[in-house]
């Protein structure tokens, strides 16, 4: 198990952005790809029917892909979370602060639920927060001591919501293949030093996929925290709920973990090799004729590194 805070982590990136008087840094190419030596890009792509239902079994040719209206030829393809071919790595987000006093324990349960199910993961990154952040990686032989961390937890203090994305992108810029990130918090910053528009173009210079569930009991349901929670998901090809009861969050992990091994994942080599910092927008479609109506989801876009 390592573990590491806001104040021993070390940030080895070079875009500066301050943070608690550290420096985070701007994210390499190498965050762009599966991180295997090639450059692939990263693309998870979810499909599903007009009902709703998903729709598994596709294959790589039933895709099409485009970089900015270009079409690209995709190289890589794997469906589920099988790390066969592209190891799975879990990270919870765990908001411990006062607001989130209530909820807290059915947090807790739903998150060990969720990693238990979710074999396929190689590890889990845990960070839980307040106006602190703490992060430690367990594999699955410490899940216990993870699951008892969880447990424990007392909310306390301010939030620190954007650093605490933050600090999990940092700490998990070593870990090669697939990155799953669950986050549960009442969307309320507080105190972080990283503004939303610093922290959205870290994650879109990322290849994360992001899942928010925000517990808005003490906030506006059609305010600011709904619209930047569903908002850094959908900007990595996740998704966003917002549960009523904090007993709905079975059913919504449920939900995931249902996509998660579902999902597809495409990489593509850029057929633009300029590390131009520039935003390059992508686009998924099923070609397959009894898919075509198909609804796709998957990350709008990336930036290139520079």
């Amino acid at each position: 198990m390592r573990e590491e805070s806001l104040m021993s982590l070390r940030f080895r990136r070079c875009l500066p952005l301050t943070v608690a008087g550290l420096v985070v840094v701007g994210l390499s190419a190498a965050q762009q790809t599966f991180r295997s030596g090639v450059n692939l890009v990263h693309v998870p792509v979810v499909v599903t029917a007009k009902e709703g239902a998903l729709v598994r079994g596709l294959t790589q040719n039933d895709f099409q892909l485009t970089e900015n209206g270009v079409r690209q030829e995709v190289q890589f393809f794997t469906e589920g979370a099988s790390g066969q071919k592209l190891p799975l790595h879990v990270g919870l987000l765990l908001d411990v602060s006062e607001s989130m006093a209530l909820p807290l324990a059915q947090a807790a349960t739903a998150a060990i639920r969720f990693v238990n199910a979710l074999e396929e993961a190689q590890d889990t990154t845990l960070v839980d927060f307040d106006h602190t952040v703490r992060v430690a990686r367990f594999g699955a032989n410490d899940y216990p001591r993870m699951f008892e961390r969880i447990r424990s937890k007392r909310a306390s203090g301010n939030t620190a919501l954007y650093d605490a994305i933050a600090m999990y992108l940092q700490s998990t810029n070593d870990q090669d293949g697939q990155r799953v990130l669950l986050l549960y918090t009442d969307g309320g910053d507080s105190t972080s030093a990283l503004n939303f528009g610093q922290l959205e173009k870290l994650l879109k210079q990322d290849d994360v996929l992001v899942y928010s569930i925000g517990y808005l009991d003490r906030q506006s349901r059609m305010g600011l925290p709904q619209m930047q929670l569903t908002t850094l998901a959908r900007d990595t090809g996740g998704d966003a709920f917002f549960p009523e009861d904090a007993r709905d969050l079975n059913a919504i992990y449920a939900k995931i973990l249902d996509e998660l091994t579902s999902r597809y994942t495409l990489g593509y080599l850029s057929s633009n090799p300029k590390d131009d910092g520039t935003f390059r927008k992508i686009e998924v479609k099923v070609t397959r004729p009894d898919a075509a109506k198909a609804k796709v989801r998957a990350r709008p876009g990336y930036y290139a590194a520079k």
